[in-house]
């Protein structure tokens, strides 16, 4: 069954509660779908393993469990608000990692509920990589999931992202949410145009930082206004905190911590 299909199908789902259920799989990357994910979100390609990979080597386990028949809420709809991970070594291609995925602390927020999505990478017994991923079930009419404040700072790098950039990071994430894919599909779903996945501007961020980040660290960022695909870019860079605005209006598309 397509993923978009399950997602579908989960439309259906109440509750308030989230299962207790834990998914794994033991995986090893593999190098040609390493290198064309490090294409499309800027890395070099190489023997090592990025600091988001491991996200899209658990999204297969994310969806299944989301779009279980005792997840609470439907996939279709669910908001990407934020997202920490914590690398806590380098990871090599060749490694094969235990992957696991598991819900937790489902609490209110002031447009909804919001829970976190866990997913850990373990090789043998050593934890290497982890990764909480927070998402919003909007309630009542609130949209957004952020944007406005203060001015912009000086951005480090401009970029200009084409319109085929959700189609290009759904083929190598396995992440085929329609909003990403085209406007037709987008607008079905209040979008005028189709928008960058969340996990790739996080990722186009990393790659613009790598080989001057420590071996071991945690990068935290919140999803700010949608990025409506073609777009224009400006990434900021200055000791602890990145960004990702608008490169013509200046309105907030990520903000993250590196500690």
């Amino acid at each position: 069954m397509s993923t978009v299909l399950r997602a579908l199908l989960s439309m259906t789902h109440k509750g308030d509660s989230l299962p207790s259920t834990v998914l794994r799989k033991t995986v090893t990357p593999d190098r040609r779908a390493l290198a064309e994910y490090n294409i499309v979100c800027g890395f070099r390609v190489s023997d090592l393993v990025g600091p988001t990979y491991p996200h899209v080597l658990g999204f297969p386990l994310q969806m299944e469990l989301m779009t279980a028949s005792d997840f609470p809420f439907p996939v279709i709809g669910l908001v990407h608000v934020a997202n920490r991970i914590t690398v806590h070594r380098p990871l090599l291609a060749d490694e094969e990692l235990e992957l696991t995925v598991r819900a937790e602390d489902l609490r209110d927020h002031e447009k909804g509920r919001q829970f976190d999505l866990v997913t850990e990478a373990r090789v043998g017994e050593e934890v290497v990589w982890q990764d909480w991923s927070t998402y919003l079930r909007r309630s009542g009419s609130s949209s957004g999931s952020g944007g406005g404040g203060s001015e912009p700072p000086k951005p480090s790098a401009v970029w200009s992202v084409p319109a085929d950039t959700g189609r290009r990071y759904a083929a190598v994430s396995g992440d085929a949410n329609p909003i990403h894919l085209y406007p037709l599909t987008a607008r079905v779903f209040g979008f005028q145009r189709a928008i960058a996945h969340g996990m790739w501007t996080k990722a186009r961020c990393l790659a613009a930082m790598e080989g001057r980040l420590p071996e071991a660290y945690t990068v935290d960022v919140r999803f700010k206004l949608p990025v409506l695909l073609p777009a224009k870019l400006a990434f900021s860079w200055s000791g602890t905190e990145f960004a990702l605005h608008d490169a013509k209006n200046g309105k907030p598309h990520l903000t993250g911590t590196i500690s």
